[in-house]
């Protein structure tokens, strides 16, 4: 497995061995002793599934204060993932990072508790997998625009198909203190 740090510390994205011959391919879509050898112990405890069309973008959700880490992946098609740091007192505070995950490259994506998250799908469909350490809770769910100016993210869309939570969602400056995780180096 192959590491590759990202430009916010503690994204991490992984590209598996993948043994492949002309029956098909085979490669582990998680290993707990792999990751902890890279500093990472997560405990999983929900696994999560969605389907999206061509253009659809899901994001930026996060929780607080029962925050999620989350290992993602893609069985089918590809999508653009987006990470931003919205930790209050962080180095890196508004700061984002994106890669493409697809069926193809079959990269994974670790995006720590603290940060919000987001993808838009490129593809005709795309199948998105992730593993989360909390459950979710409706409770501590949140977001905040995709499209916030100050966050600059370069999204490859310009008119995604967002739900109506996503649109109303609000800017990160206009989120209340208390409803954002703190940076804790």
């Amino acid at each position: 497995m192959k590491v590759i740090e990202t430009d916010l510390p503690g994204c991490l994205l992984f590209e598996p061995r993948v043994f492949g011959d002309d029956r098909g391919f085979f490669y582990e879509a998680f290993n707990h002793d792999k990751l902890a050898a890279v500093g990472l112990k997560p405990t999983f405890v929900q696994g999560n599934v969605s389907r999206s069309a061509r253009g659809v973008l899901r994001g930026l959700h996060y929780q607080w204060p029962r925050p999620q880490g989350k290992f993602i992946s893609v069985s089918e098609g590809e999508v653009w993932d987006v990470a931003v740091d919205i930790r209050r007192g962080a180095p890196t505070f508004g700061r984002w990072t994106a890669a493409v995950l697809g069926a193809e490259n079959k990269r994974q994506f670790w995006i720590p508790e603290g940060f919000a998250h987001g993808f838009v799908v490129l593809s005709e469909h795309a199948t998105f997998h992730y593993l989360c350490t909390a459950t979710y809770d409706p409770q501590a769910d949140a977001a905040l625009r995709w499209d916030d100016a100050d966050l600059a993210i370069d999204w490859p869309v310009s008119a995604p198909v967002l739900s109506a939570k996503d649109a109303a969602a609000p800017f990160l400056a206009d989120i209340p203190a208390g409803r954002l995780p703190t940076y804790e180096g």
